[in-house]
Parts: structure tokens; sequence; C-alpha cells
């Protein structure tokens, strides 16, 4: 990536986290001595999962790059930056681009997007496994609350689930890339510019969907990429014991913290378009605290002061890492 780019992002990030932190309101009730011993341990904890992000992107880049290897210190570079970038995007859209031009250097933009693409996808797995889970826990655990509009929701939840498993499976074994961009072929005022573009570049295409499907031909990369991205939701629910705590609730369990952090998260995700994700972390927690605790609405927002101090830090720490670590990202594998 060219100086000029890295010096835009970083501008752009910059101007993103300060209008972040003035958004950030201040409960009033906060009590700032249990905040002090709390608030690092939630900060600490997204280290871990930023950690297990990190490794899940390293496997996927290492078994697509011919002869070149990414180290653990470069991905947790790439990927902070990456979360800083989409974090403050609409749609999410800055990090994956990040990461194609970083990479294209040392493998070329057909490996890089297929990397990038791949672990999207393997992300978007994630997700998907942990919300599997919360609702599995959910119904087994507080089966006296469920009705009958939470079984049509869970039921229409778990047909979709089902058909993303067989999708994504789909395109690990015929590919991807392709198939996607020929959608432009049907799309008025791009069909000419789309067949040009592909007819130039099929050969790219090829090998970047090659590469897709390799993936799937070296299960252990495959398996430890996904549970890394699996084991990083589990670490994430943990943070929720030191928030909750700061304000005075007793007899939390681990299964509760799943639910609160899988439920934010759907409802985060289902309102991706919103840059910074303004006021939809805060209404999924409101909702399920109240459904699991019957706590006040106004408690969601209290607890989200915490996550959005964790987020600020660490996307100041993702926009700082732009421009650190840039030589030498990757180096080859015999070295």
């Amino acid at each position: 990536m060219k100086p000029l780019y890295r010096n835009i992002l970083l501008l752009v990030g910059i101007a993103a986290l300060v209008i972040t932190a003035f958004m950030v309101e201040i409960p009033e009730s906060i009590n700032w001595g249990l905040a002090a011993v709390y608030l690092p341990a939630v900060i600490l904890i997204y280290g871990v999962v930023y950690s297990l992000n990190a490794i899940a992107f390293q496997q996927i880049t290492n078994t697509v790059s011919e002869g070149q290897h990414l180290s653990f210190l470069k991905s947790f570079k790439l990927t902070m930056s990456a979360f800083a970038l989409t974090f403050i995007t609409p749609f999410g859209f800055g990090g994956g681009p990040y990461r194609v031009m970083e990479l294209s250097r040392y493998i070329g933009t057909p490996r890089a997007i297929s990397s990038v693409t791949l672990y999207s996808l393997m992300h978007i797995m994630g997700h998907f496994l942990q919300w599997f889970t919360c609702i599995v826990l959910f119904v087994v655990i507080y089966t006296e609350r469920m009705n009958p509009f939470f079984w049509v929701l869970f039921g229409a939840f778990l047909a979709v689930f089902l058909l993303v498993v067989v999708v994504f499976n789909w395109f690990y074994t015929n590919g991807l890339l392709e198939r996607l961009f020929k959608l432009f072929f049907f799309v008025p005022g791009l069909r000419g510019w789309a067949r040009r573009f592909h007819g130039s570049h099929q050969e790219a295409f090829v090998l970047a969907d090659e590469n897709v499907m390799y993936l799937k031909k070296n299960p252990k990369a495959f398996w430890s990429s996904l549970l890394c991205e699996y084991f990083s939701r589990l670490v994430n629910a943990t943070e929720f014991f030191f928030i909750l705590a700061a304000f005075g609730m007793s007899n939390l369990h681990y299964y509760d913290m799943l639910l609160i952090v899988g439920f934010a998260s759907f409802l985060g995700n289902v309102l991706y378009i919103l840059p910074l994700q303004i006021g939809a972390r805060e209404g999924g927690l409101a909702i399920i605290l109240r459904i699991i605790y019957g706590v006040a609405g106004n408690v969601g927002f209290f607890v989200s002061f915490y996550t959005r101090v964790r987020e600020i830090f660490w996307v100041a720490v993702g926009i700082f890492l732009i421009k650190v670590g840039n030589n030498n990202l990757m180096r080859s594998a015999e070295s």
C-alpha cells in the first residue's frame, strides 16, 4: 500500500475516533472505583479475542500463500488495523480492501483477495456458530420462557443456519469469487464494464477461486481457523462478568454471558450498515438483559459504556498500527 493511502486512512481513523469518543455517554451513576478495577480487564480480554482472530487469519493466509509466510505479530497488526477500519466505515467496507492492498505486495492480488475472502467467510461462520450455540442454550436453560414467537424465530434461524452451512460448503468446494462477480453481468449500467473486466482478468479470477478451494483440501488449516474464530466468541463472553460485576450484579453464570454477547452481536450485525454500529449494540444489550435478568432497559446503556470504551481503545491501537510494521510484512517460507 502506498504511504499516501496509509496517511489518508490514518487521518480518517483519527477523525472517526474523535467523533466516537464524543458520542460516548458517561452514566451518571457509574462507580469510578469499580470502573478502574474492571475496565482494564474488559480491555485485556479483547486482546485475547483479537489474538485468536489473528491466528485464524494467519492460518488461512499461510495456506494460500505460495512460498510466503505471515507471522503472528504481522497478522495481529493486519487484524487490528482491519478491525479499526471496518468499525469506522459504513457496511464495514474498509478492513477487507486494506488487507488486500497490504498482502498483494507479497503474494499478488488474486491470492490476497482469496485470503481475505476466506477469512471473511470463516468470520461469518464463526458468528453463525455463536448464534446457534446461544439458541441451544436458551432453549435448554430457559425452556419455561419459550413461547410460540420464540419457537418460530429460532426455527427460522435454524433453517437459515443450515442453508448457510450448505452454501458455504458449496463455495469452498466449487469456488466463489468468479460466480459472485458474474452477477454484475445482469446489472443495468454495469454489464459492459463487468464483461470487459472479467475478460481481461479471467486468469486472476480462476487463480483466486483455486485458492478458495485449496483451503477445503487442507482440513487442518480449515478447522483450526474456524475453531479460533469460534473460541474467540467464547472468550468474548467473559468480559460481561466484569462489566455486570461493576454494576453490583451477582449470581452471574457463564451461559448467561454467552447469551448476552450473542444477542448483542446478532443485532449489531443485522444493523451493520451503521458506521460505529451506533445504537445497535446498546439496543441489543437492553433487550437481552431485560429478558434474562428482568432489569431496567437503561442498564443496557450503562453496560455499553464499557464496551464503547474498550472499542475506542482497540480502534486507536489499530489506527496506530496502520503506520507501523509495514516493512517485511511477509517473509519467505524457507527462511
